[in-house]
């Protein structure tokens, strides 16, 4: 009876022992198992918000949209342009003022509206060349949404309405616009120059740079894979980039440079920003690049 007692006693303390010894385990299994649903419940609440809310990041349309004669220049007049869809565009628009001198197609970057490029455009038409200038759908002056596809198959229609007059035609992508030029360029053989300014690889490279953690090949509307569309373009195609853009690096234009086919040219300039490459000579390497390959033809 004494040996059954003391086994009974021993079997009691052997499980209180182990219950005393799992109950550690069994609390940090569960705080570990609330963690990860919380960080879970947190990764799919920020996908879904950039996945939504995606494309305003990548187009941002500010400020109301000047006249030509606020900004003081002369020539160009505001047209209206109805997309295949019915969308109806704003075009700021100017024939070339010398003789045999191109128009350039003007595909600006994704902020502000066409109208604050003004500064630009006035270099351009004292050049006596001509603009061709469109507002993006959902700019100011533009109807619509913009995305990748609407971009550039509104791209496409004003490269034809623009061509149809018979002037030579420069495309000109400014940033974002540079992805839309490429993509008009390398379907309209017509083209007699490409200018690609502060240009990027792909939208989505820029995407996974900058959201590793996020599945941006899955969740990407618009990837704008210029360096997929650059090798197809007939025309010489001219790359500017600065080596301190903090929005696009450098590293972009020099790896579309390689994308690119011959004739091509590739200008870093040293210590140009994202935005300032006009005020450091943009324009001029455009014009040395049109009467070095136009004259070459």
């Amino acid at each position: 009876m004494g040996d059954s007692q003391m086994t009974q006693t021993g079997s009691g303390s052997a499980e209180q022992a182990l219950n005393k010894t799992g109950r550690p385990g069994r609390t940090l299994w569960k705080a570990v198992s609330r963690v990860a649903v919380i960080a879970g419940i947190a990764y799919a609440m920020a996908a879904g918000y950039m996945y939504f809310n995606q494309r305003s990041f990548i187009f941002v349309p500010t400020g109301e949209l000047s006249t030509p004669d606020e900004k003081g220049l002369s020539g160009i007049t505001v047209e209206t342009a109805a997309m295949a869809d019915g969308t109806k565009v704003t075009v700021w628009h100017a024939p070339p003022a010398a003789e045999g001198a191109p128009t350039v197609l003007y595909f600006h970057g994704n902020s502000a509206n066409v109208s604050s490029r003004w500064k630009r455009f006035k270099q351009i038409l004292d050049s006596g060349f001509g603009l061709y200038a469109p507002s993006y759908r959902g700019y100011a002056g533009s109807e619509g949404s913009p995305s990748e596809e609407a971009l550039i198959s509104d791209g496409l229609e004003h490269f034809d309405r623009m061509a149809a007059s018979g002037t030579p035609v420069i495309v000109h992508g400014e940033s974002l616009g540079s992805g839309v030029a490429a993509a008009v360029a390398a379907e309209r053989s017509q083209t007699d120059l490409v200018v690609l300014e502060a240009p990027y690889t792909a939208l989505i490279d820029m995407a996974w740079d900058r959201y590793p953690w996020l599945p941006v090949g899955l969740m990407m509307s618009d990837p704008m894979a210029t360096r997929d569309r650059v090798g197809k373009i007939a025309a010489p195609v001219l790359i500017v980039h600065g080596t301190e853009d903090r929005v696009i690096p450098v590293e972009h234009g020099r790896r579309l440079y390689e994308f690119a086919k011959d004739p091509r040219q590739l200008v870093i300039v040293e210590g140009g920003g994202h935005s300032n490459l006009w005020s450091n000579g943009m324009w001029d390497f455009v014009l040395a690049a049109w009467v070095k390959w136009r004259e070459g033809s």
